[in-house]
């Protein structure tokens, strides 16, 4: 099920190739996504610098603090591991990094993803053109590009994420009810989704994420009015007969994530919940029969900005049609009228054009699917339909 050592392989190598190609002598990664995808290794970024370096010979090592020695030696593929007793210490980690470039000889011209550690959780530390007196290429672009493009096994990793996350969904919509409260049927649903999918894949599983530990579904505080809030927050809302709800589903397989979201409601909808919820699921169509190799991911956007305008629904847009998604819940491209990239096949693509009408509520279905050669092809398969949607007592 996880992504095999030969494909680790493959990716650094086109990594290197990219370095060879630039004149660089290497480069050197702190986003943790990066590394993860280059190397194999999960880790949990904190105050403490880690970071993966690789020269264009292929040889590759890993920065990290002491307390993370052991775990780098058995999961990263690299050749070399330095560590630093602890930060802050007596001697600040900027100079174990200084010393493991050195050994890979990256000192004229190298590339990077950031000018040195990010300053997060309270780090304070020089960036790489302090440390070392060369300002890094930037090359995260290409690796962007790297990430889009899916392969097959990174795919059907994705396909996993989505049969457990489609278990979590079915469960957060059998329990939800009036009277009870976001947080305690999400958890529900969320723990007993876990549990099934560890009985099922237990042995061979790993989440690969430091933010999930399996499966989950939940609403996030979008719930009656609040599921105009695209992005609201959970705030352990009591569920009400009429309330429109949004939900999302999802599993961390191995790193990997799709996305799951449907628009649900408690008893019999009115009429203005119908309306809305068919010109979402007709936007999301749209969208869904626009996304084919060679075309831009700005006409996609193009194709769903034509039906606002077609039917006056302006005032109830918010936010682009969708996004990748792989080893982030968000990667480019993404399918918005800024972003001329061409779709190619093996991208993945959450595809959720919403609308939100204040009072109302939200009204929001996102679906993973890969492109194909000639279309594309779902990942995630939970009824669209408002019947199936809606909640009765």
């Amino acid at each position: 099920m996880k992504i095999q050592e030969a494909e680790y392989r493959e990716r650094t190598s086109r990594l290197t190739a990219h370095a060879r190609d630039e004149g660089l002598d290497g480069v050197v990664l702190f986003e943790p996504t990066y590394v993860l995808y280059y190397v194999g290794f999960a880790f949990v970024p904190t105050e403490r610098p880690m970071a993966f370096a690789l020269n264009a010979d292929g040889e590759g090592g890993m920065l990290v603090p002491r307390l993370e020695r052991e775990h780098a030696q058995a999961n990263a593929l690299v050749s070399e591991v330095a560590d630093y007793p602890e930060y802050p210490g007596e001697t600040h980690p900027s100079e174990a990094l200084r010393s493991l470039l050195a050994k890979l000889g990256l000192r004229d011209r190298f590339g990077a993803d950031h000018d040195g550690y990010p300053w997060v959780l309270g780090y304070r530390g020089p960036t790489l053109t302090e440390l070392v007196g060369v300002t890094p290429t930037k090359v995260t672009g290409f690796i962007e590009d790297q990430l889009a493009i899916k392969s097959r096994a990174e795919i059907e990793l994705i396909r996993e994420s989505a049969k457990w996350g489609n278990l979590a969904h079915t469960l957060l919509q059998r329990y939800t009810r009036p009277g009870l409260t976001e947080v305690e049927v999400s958890q529900r649903a969320t723990n007993e989704a876990t549990l099934a999918m560890l009985d099922a894949i237990g042995p061979i599983y790993r989440a690969q994420n430091p933010f999930s530990e399996g499966a989950a579904a939940g609403y996030r505080g979008q719930i009656g009015r609040n599921a105009a809030i695209p992005h609201s927050l959970t705030a352990n809302i009591t569920f009400r007969a009429g309330d429109v709800l949004v939900t999302g589903a999802s599993a961390a397989v191995w790193g990997y994530l799709s996305e799951l979201e449907r628009t649900m409601v408690i008893g019999e909808p009115v009429a203005e919940q119908r309306v809305m919820f068919d010109h979402m699921v007709a936007l999301q169509d749209v969208a869904l029969e626009n996304i084919k190799p060679g075309v831009k991911c700005s006409d996609v956007d193009r194709a769903v900005r034509a039906y606002y305008d077609e039917h006056g629904l302006w005032d109830y847009w918010k936010h682009h049609v969708g996004h990748c998604i792989g080893l982030r819940y968000h990667e480019g491209p993404f399918l918005d009228i800024g972003d001329d990239t061409e779709i190619k096949p093996g991208m993945v693509f959450t595809v959720e054009p919403g609308l939100y009408a204040a009072g109302l509520g939200g009204f929001r279905h996102s679906d993973t699917v890969a492109v194909t050669d000639d279309g594309i092809e779902f990942l995630t398969y939970y009824p669209r339909d408002l019947d199936s949607l809606t909640i009765t007592s």
